[in-house]
């Protein structure tokens, strides 16, 4: 059984975060609304650096929604073909921008209700969209949030859609900051293999599991 973080743990961890990611952001590039959500969308079992590198000539060739809706399959998928599962991801943003152009007038909403009717746009999708576009009080779980969370005791939940729960009902607010920090955390310091323990770690003393939990 994992060893939870207490009231006082989790208040700590809060204010470490903050203190050290309080102006942090997404790494995904973007001008706009249009160009994050699909870079999001992208970033799907796909690293930041490779969305980054992808969606220059993307945004080039289809600079809005409108131009996108417009566009044939293949060639998007030509433009992102080495983004992870760029097959499904081409056919989905296509059709992303078909229902923007149809139903939202060519405006991509934010409502997070609204985004997920949107082709290829899930819940993960639409709170990270949300979180850095208008620091909702959202969180949203990726591979680096969940090990982190389990590491230091704030979840001990088996799906993602738990593990957010749980940090939602430890954190309350401020959940737009304690997200971007938990990614860059897990990222860089806490990663997967090797974390950064005795060098950059500034959750040491506070983790409940660096040997035992294993990354998914």
């Amino acid at each position: 059984m994992a060893i939870k973080a207490t009231k006082k743990e989790i208040e700590e961890i809060r204010r470490r975060f903050i203190e050290h990611y309080k102006d942090a952001h997404t790494e995904l590039h973007y001008q706009n609304l249009y160009e994050l959500l699909v870079s999001v969308m992208l970033s799907a079992q796909c690293t930041d650096k490779r969305v980054n590198m992808i969606t220059p000539a993307l945004f080039e060739k289809y600079p809005s929604p409108r131009e996108l809706a417009k566009a044939d399959v293949d060639d998007v998928k030509e433009l992102i073909k080495t983004c992870s599962f760029f097959n499904n991801k081409a056919k989905n943003l296509v059709k992303m921008a078909q229902t923007v152009m149809e139903k939202y007038d060519g405006k991509i909403p934010l409502d997070e209700k609204e985004l997920v009717k949107l082709p290829g746009v899930g819940q993960k999708t639409a709170h990270v969209v949300m979180i850095e576009y208008t620091d909702a009080n959202l969180m949203a779980v990726d591979t680096h949030v969940f090990r982190v969370a389990h590491r230091l005791g704030l979840s001990d939940a088996k799906t993602v859609e738990k593990t957010e729960e749980d940090l939602v009902k430890a954190f309350k607010t401020d959940l737009h900051i304690l997200h971007q920090a938990m990614v860059l955390f897990g990222r860089y310091i806490c990663t997967a293999k090797n974390p950064k323990c005795d060098t950059e770690c500034f959750m040491t003393d506070l983790c409940k599991s660096k040997e035992s939990f294993k990354a998914r």
